[in-house]
């Protein structure tokens, strides 16, 4: 592997491939270019989302941007055999400020190799920076990084990478209880999982709305019932989004013996002086005539037992979600 410092970088030259020419575009039929382009457009707006959430993490623990200098900065043993979160940023000759180029949870491959591979003109990540120093696109080039733990970077995982589970439930049975359904395929190993509820919230009437509504200057008088309809007319649906109310830790128990006590015990033993994530789920269980219960979902992911008991589970949790656990307090 040829290694280059970043005064190196200028000296170099490398030939940009990879990048289909127009006779090769041309060569694809339209309708298998169009399913591919709308496929290629999903996948970079996810990863968007999710380098999106990880640039939020590393901006709420404050960190400070590091200079890279040389090779020697990712072969110090601090960062040898380190899980982390690392952003890679830059500035210009025209603004000091540093803006955030990408941002990656290295949870397979220890931090110094992965940074190496940002660095390494060889490799398609580090050729990137190297052009764009090269063509002084870029003055500096810096990282950032928090390290983490495995049970941590499965947490992250949890929250980033998993689809969330809908719970289902019964019909009301003695008048006005219901229970719910776990799905099957939960695992019987240790690992960690998290319980959200579905929330619809309602968008305010806009004050520009209410002004224009309120003002019959121009308009005369203004009919009262008119003023209420044109009010609850304003108030929007938003999309639901499920909200994080509860993270657990199957350390002792398995994943599917702590889901079951959460969800199919409670029914049967609901007592109005329970509190916590088990008091919530009980007391949702009470409908009145006609009502639903609040959507539950669930969501888990494995890890080994050992893992469980490293790092600061909740709060790294609530970090990435930006919020507080309710449940978890």
């Amino acid at each position: 592997m040829e290694e280059y410092s970043q005064e190196d970088w200028g000296n170099h030259s490398q030939d940009l491939h990879g990048y289909p020419t127009d006779q090769e575009l041309d060569e694809i039929p339209v309708t298998k270019r169009t399913l591919k382009i709308k496929q290629e457009s999903s996948e970079e707006a996810q990863k968007r989302d999710i380098m999106q959430n990880i640039i939020q993490i590393l901006e709420s623990v404050q960190l400070k941007w590091e200079l890279f200098q040389s090779w020697t900065d990712f072969s110090r043993l601090h960062l040898s055999n380190k899980l982390a979160i690392f952003g890679i940023g830059y500035n210009t000759r025209w603004k000091e400020d540093i803006r955030y180029h990408y941002a990656e949870i290295s949870s397979q491959v220890p931090l110094g190799k992965r940074l190496r591979e940002y660095f390494n003109s060889e490799k398609p990540e580090g050729r990137i920076i190297m052009t764009r120093v090269q063509k002084m696109n870029w003055k500096n080039v810096y990282y950032k990084f928090l390290e983490i733990t495995i049970s941590e970077a499965r947490c992250l995982e949890l929250h980033m990478e998993i689809d969330w589970i809908p719970i289902a439930h019964s019909k009301p049975t003695g008048g006005n209880v219901v229970q719910y359904l776990l799905p099957g395929g939960i695992p019987k190993s240790p690992g960690l999982y998290a319980i959200g509820y579905e929330e619809c919230i309602e968008r305010p009437p806009s004050p520009h709305m209410e002004r224009r509504s309120l003002d019959p200057g121009k308009e005369g008088r203004v009919d009262l019932e008119t003023l209420s309809a044109q009010a609850s007319l304003q108030v929007e649906i938003e999309p639901t989004r499920i909200i994080y109310c509860y993270l657990g830790i199957a350390e002792v128990r398995t994943l599917q013996q702590c889901l079951f006590l959460h969800f199919q015990a409670n029914t049967k033993t609901f007592s109005k002086d329970w509190v916590g994530i088990n008091g919530f789920l009980s007391q949702n269980c009470i409908v009145d005539p006609g009502v639903s219960p609040k959507s539950i979902y669930i969501k888990f992911v494995e890890v080994e037992r050992d893992f469980l008991s490293a790092g600061s589970l909740v709060e790294c949790l609530e970090k990435a979600i930006g919020y507080p656990l309710k449940f978890n307090n």
